[in-house]
């Protein structure tokens, strides 16, 4: 992970491969927002969040051969802990844009909806909930996140066909608020991020509270599947 500051805007940036979820990264992604937190010098001082990935990757979602590899003795708390992370992002009191630079699957794609904005390249990637390919459920969390920030007809498709998204296609589908080039992606994002920027306030943490109420309690409860 790497954290930069430019104006009143953080970007985060996932520089690690396809930027697969595990105790490593999640544990990271909050340090990162611990430091972005810490650096307001007041409730309404200007600040917000741009994540990003590197290369041809957003995100790809968890890390599945690291997780069902035998080494983690409760993936189910691995699970909670991503998903408290993802309801932290869908919540925090300053704006934030997801700033889509290549393909967003699974989790991945998830992720990028627990932010405020979604930026996607207009001309390569995909974002996908390949859940029903990979043979795994949904947790109530995942599922919340999928129907409280897509129209109904959207997450029908995603879920249960496993479609993959151009980002022209996001864009019809009300999942991308907008779309750029390679070079303009991140500019633009950092752009509308910094427009927001005076928003910051825990009023509008609570806005968000009550923006995504029946969201939030199932992300943070960190409840998982009976089996992966």
């Amino acid at each position: 992970m790497e954290l930069t500051r430019h104006g009143d805007v953080f970007v985060l940036r996932m520089d690690n491969g396809e930027n697969r979820f595990n105790s490593t990264s999640v544990k990271e992604i909050e340090t990162a927002l611990d430091e972005v937190m810490s650096s307001r010098t007041s409730d309404d001082s200007p600040c917000a969040l741009v994540t990003t990935g590197t290369g041809k990757f957003f995100s790809n979602g968890i890390d599945l051969d690291w997780m069902l590899g035998g080494d983690v003795d409760d993936p189910t708390a691995f699970i909670g802990d991503m998903s408290r992370m993802w309801a932290r992002v869908m919540s925090l009191p300053i704006p934030t844009v997801a700033a889509v630079n290549g393909h967003s699957f699974a989790g991945g794609a998830m992720f990028s909806l627990a932010h405020d904005h979604v930026l996607m390249r207009a001309d390569r990637g995909y974002w996908s909930v390949n859940e029903v390919l990979l043979r795994m459920r949904l947790t109530p969390g995942m599922q919340a996140i999928l129907s409280g920030r897509l129209t109904a007809p959207t997450a029908r498709r995603a879920i249960l066909t496993a479609h993959r998204f151009t980002g022209p296609a996001a864009l019809e589908a009300g999942i991308a608020d907008a779309l750029h080039d390679q070079e303009t992606l991140l500019p633009r994002a950092i752009e509308l991020a910094q427009s927001l920027a005076p928003t910051a306030h825990p009023v509008l943490g609570i806005l968000k509270e009550d923006l995504y109420a029946s969201v939030l309690p199932l992300l943070r409860s960190g409840e998982g599947p009976a089996a992966f």
